[in-house]
């Protein structure tokens, strides 16, 4: 009896382990079945802003913070211990070459001076007095009237006379430059700095300097560039200019707070490349030589240096904002012909901020700017309507106006084109 109700029990728990499994079996047949409708199901379609990938030629260029730094700079002291008689000039004062600067007291010297013209006149006129002498004893020795002997040592008058006449003429040009150190003059056309001595200050060549003058115009900007880029400014890029004479744009500082505030610019070219490279931060000196008639820049100034070093030529132009970046790789999604979402591989050609040139995709492809992190490959994708100053499209087509050198009219052009290629896709 025992035995017969425990193999009842087995039975019963047999059944209900059965009907449990058949029962989810079925329960899970509807979910499955939704699965896999939903996944046959066409995927809807995401909403997208594009750009349409303009031809454009971009300038390779560098950017590089820079020091102004005077071309020829000079300070100023006195050839000889002296006293100062008079300052004509201000601190700050632009100078001309030539123009006067200081006077000394020149007493003494001017006295030397005139001793020195008052014997040269002496001797010369003893010279006079002895070459008469001579020219009578030759006649007399002609007639036999005094010896050779006599003839010889007139002779010999003269022309030590002659000889010292040449020493006072010597003697009176060192004292005309002794009396031209009693005045400083410009020794070139520039900006004075400030002044160290005052009327009566004893000054000496030893001492400090009376005043500094900086060539201001045209001037030097200093700056450093990656000994990467060392070729192609020897080269001068693909136009040939070679180093010197590649042209430099310097960028003043803001004229106004913040990041946005107009800044002027101006142009110049390679005057000065140095001779090794610093083995410490892998980087070359560069000047720039610079026009400066409105002294926009000073000496000492920091500012930004922008330099071309070649052009890539009707190269292929995408916002940055396209750019899908994984470590290496660079990946744009393209718009394919039957709508839908197609993954690209780019290699990036050069980077200038807002735009990018790259090799990879075509001109008059379109290239997703917004709403990349909603699609996959093969997505279907809905191109949205461009607003007019709005959108992907429109910033895009600005920043790829600015590469090209165009303006606000280019920026235009393009986000009207952008906004036509949306309508299209729209419809489609």
């Amino acid at each position: 009896m025992k035995k017969s109700t425990t193999l009842w029990a087995l039975v019963a728990v047999a059944a209900a382990v059965g009907g449990g499994t058949w029962w989810r079996a079925r329960s899970a047949q509807p979910a499955a079945d939704a699965a896999a409708g939903a996944a046959s199901a066409p995927r809807p379609a995401q909403t997208v802003t594009v750009f349409t990938v303009q031809q454009k030629d971009v300038p390779v260029t560098i950017e590089a913070t820079g020091t102004v730094v005077p071309l020829n700079t000079v300070e100023l002291r006195p050839q000889v211990s002296t006293t100062v008689r008079s300052i004509a000039i201000r601190e700050g004062q632009f100078v001309k070459k030539g123009d006067l600067l200081f006077s000394f007291d020149d007493r003494a010297d001017q006295a030397n001076a005139e001793k020195a013209r008052a014997t040269l006149l002496r001797d010369r006129a003893t010279l006079a007095d002895l070459e008469r002498q001579w020219k009578r004893s030759q006649e007399l020795r002609a007639q036999n009237f005094i010896s050779q002997g006599a003839a010889d040592t007139v002779l010999a008058q003269v022309e030590a006379q002659r000889a010292l006449v040449v020493a006072d003429e010597a003697a009176v040009r060192a004292a005309d430059v002794s009396t031209s150190y009693g005045s400083l003059r410009a020794p070139l056309s520039g900006r004075t700095g400030a002044i160290a001595v005052n009327p009566g200050s004893l000054v000496q060549p030893s001492g400090a300097a009376l005043v500094t003058i900086s060539q201001m115009d045209p001037i030097n900007v200093s700056f450093q560039i990656p000994e990467a880029q060392l070729g192609a400014l020897l080269r001068g890029g693909e136009e040939g200019k070679g180093a010197k004479g590649a042209g430099v744009s310097v960028l003043l500082p803001p004229s106004g707070p913040g990041r946005n505030a107009p800044r002027e610019s101006l142009s110049g070219t390679v005057s000065f490349i140095d001779n090794a490279v610093d083995v410490t931060s892998g980087t070359i000196k560069v000047k720039g030589e610079v026009p400066n008639p409105k002294q926009l820049l000073w000496p000492g100034q920091y500012v930004t240096v922008k330099m071309t070093l070649r052009t890539l030529k009707d190269a292929s132009v995408v916002p940055q904002a396209a750019l899908i970046i994984r470590g290496q790789e660079r990946q744009v999604y393209v718009v394919n012909a039957k709508g839908e979402a197609e993954m690209r591989p780019v290699q990036q050609r050069f980077n200038a901020g807002e735009f990018v040139a790259v090799e990879g995709v075509s001109p008059g492809e379109q290239v997703v700017v917004d709403g990349k992190q909603n699609l996959r490959p093969g997505t279907p994708v809905k191109v949205a309507a461009a607003k007019a100053g709005k959108g992907a499209s429109g910033a895009a087509g600005s920043a790829s106006g600015a590469a090209s050198g165009g303006g606000a009219g280019s920026g235009a052009n393009d986000a009207a084109a952008s906004a036509a290629t949306a309508a299209s896709g729209a419809s489609r």
